[in-house]
């Protein structure tokens, strides 16, 4: 299938003269699941951010196979940055409300929303009163009520203790197979993408950049016991090999 979006030479230089990104060149296939991991200021979070559209390339180009109105996207941020005055009914309404529509319009949505990530009897509470997992399963929530068909997911799960990022990771991948959304997803932890990815994106810094694009060519669904395979720990220790060896850009089938 043609490509949903595709990323040419594109570059990102700051006004200080920080070149964020140099000549990245992906493509995305409708329906994948591409994580993109790297070290702290390669620049992870600026590639999901120009698809966003937060930003601009400073040059190359970002190129879409989904016309403007085709095109659904939402963002699910590191912190859930729920409102803390609002209920999870509220929060999870934001996006709906700020387009228009009525919190009574909305319920159904909002409800199937929040029964998705396993919060249906939460409606009424607090952030304050949620743990971190739930607090980011609302902010998930939050996302999911848009009905989107590409999710950005920018290092959701970093704050979260591995059993419950763990948890997380099989309920999205759950839930990425059951929608089939195409989802670019930032980690640091190179375990987490191999798990979740069809394919895995290594980054370098100084400037950021891609040095390998490796497939993950392992069956879903993806159980537990995948995590302590031959498989799964050959992809980590190729990771690994590229993140401390960057010198050179490759695509591994």
């Amino acid at each position: 299938m043609p490509p949903i979006l595709t990323l040419h030479q594109v570059s990102k230089v700051y006004g200080n003269g920080t070149v964020a990104l140099q000549d990245i060149d992906l493509t995305v296939s409708p329906g994948e699941f591409v994580s993109l991991v790297g070290p702290s200021g390669c620049g992870k979070s600026t590639v999901l951010r120009l698809v966003a559209g937060l930003g601009q390339p400073s040059s190359g180009q970002i190129a879409w196979g989904l016309s403007p109105g085709e095109r659904n996207l939402a963002f699910v941020f590191q912190d859930a940055a729920l409102m803390p005055w609002a209920t999870v009914v509220d929060n999870v309404h934001l996006p709906l409300k700020l387009k228009g529509k009525s919190l009574r319009s909305c319920r159904a949505d909002i409800q199937e929303a929040l029964n998705l990530v396993s919060l249906g009897g939460a409606e009424r509470s607090y952030p304050r009163q949620l743990s971190g997992g739930m607090r980011m399963r609302a902010s998930i929530a939050r996302a999911l009520v848009t009905r989107p068909n590409v999710l950005l997911m920018d290092e959701p799960f970093g704050a979260l203790d591995e059993m419950t990022r763990a948890r997380l990771n099989s309920d999205v991948l759950h839930l990425w197979e059951q929608k089939h959304w195409t989802v670019l997803f930032v980690t640091h932890n190179i375990y987490e993408a191999v798990y979740l990815s069809n394919r895995v994106v290594v980054m370098a810094a100084h400037p950021g950049r891609i040095v390998a694009d490796l497939a993950i060519d392992a069956p879903y669904p993806r159980s537990e016991e995948f995590r302590t395979s031959a498989q799964f720990n050959h992809y980590c220790r190729e990771i690994l090999r590229y993140l401390s060896s960057p010198e050179r850009t490759v695509t591994v089938p």
